[in-house]
């Protein structure tokens, strides 16, 4: 099926990675004030669970790079995971920050009026469960809000349990590397609303395809001002930067 008209694409186009991960440590509260501090209304951030099946802010399966916690956070109850300090590693001015939970995020991006790419980030073997329960969770925490968070994953496992878990939150589905050339047979199984891309893979002739297609396209990590321009002219719908300082007036 084509489209003439532009894809819908409900959320602004520049997208603060892991909220301002740059300039305060990633995924936390000190993050996300950052990116809206510089004017962002849209941050993106990663969720996965605590061994109490909470869904908390956290990029990679093991806490020993963003904190002072050793092991997989899947290890600990949330309660747990808040006596670690997730701010000193960037900047010890960040000292004694806390673990962020999906609740108090949403909160915080609600009194905010800012939207939210939530990427289900499971931990290893847990992409089921995870992607049930965020989606779950999400369409509880923002069940009031008119904006709804955009669900994003590379486990289009996660995606397809959050998919039957919460349908009427939107998706997308996240790409590393070359886009395989099954991408459409993919983004309508999973009933996707975007694609996201990795920058490196990105053409002008591929964004053109999507959209004809009926997806948004968004790009990931894009920090090159020139490149930014470029996707652009290409009418890409979001672009995920680090460069929350820089972008913010462009």
């Amino acid at each position: 099926m084509t489209h003439n008209a532009r894809p819908y694409w409900p959320y602004p186009q520049l997208i603060a990675h892991r909220g301002a991960g740059l300039h305060a440590p990633e995924n936390t509260l000190s993050a996300m004030r950052f990116g809206v501090a510089q004017g962002f209304k849209m941050i993106e951030f990663d969720v996965k669970l605590s061994r109490d099946a909470v869904p908390i802010l956290l990029h990679d399966d093991d806490l020993e790079r963003t904190s002072n916690g050793s092991g997989r956070a899947a290890d600990y109850s949330l309660a747990e995971l808040q006596h670690f300090d997730f701010g000193s590693w960037l900047d010890k001015k960040f000292a004694g920050e806390p673990i962020l939970s999906l609740a108090t995020l949403s909160r915080f991006a609600q009194q905010h009026t800012i939207a939210c790419n939530i990427e289900i980030k499971p931990t290893t073997g847990d992409e089921v469960v995870t992607g049930a329960l965020v989606a779950k969770a999400a369409a509880q925490l923002w069940q009031h809000s008119a904006c709804l968070p955009l669900l994003s994953s590379f486990s289009e496992t996660a995606l397809a349990a959050a998919k039957l878990a919460a349908p009427h939150l939107p998706r997308g589905l996240l790409f590393e590397g070359p886009v395989p050339s099954d991408w459409a047979q993919r983004a309508q199984a999973l009933g996707c609303l975007s694609l996201n891309l990795d920058n490196q893979y990105v053409t002008q002739e591929l964004v053109q395809a999507m959209h004809q297609a009926g997806y948004a396209v968004t790009v990931w990590t894009v920090n090159d001002a020139q490149r930014l321009a470029e996707l652009r002219t290409w009418q890409v719908e979001g672009i995920f930067t680090d460069q929350v300082i820089d972008f913010a007036e462009l």
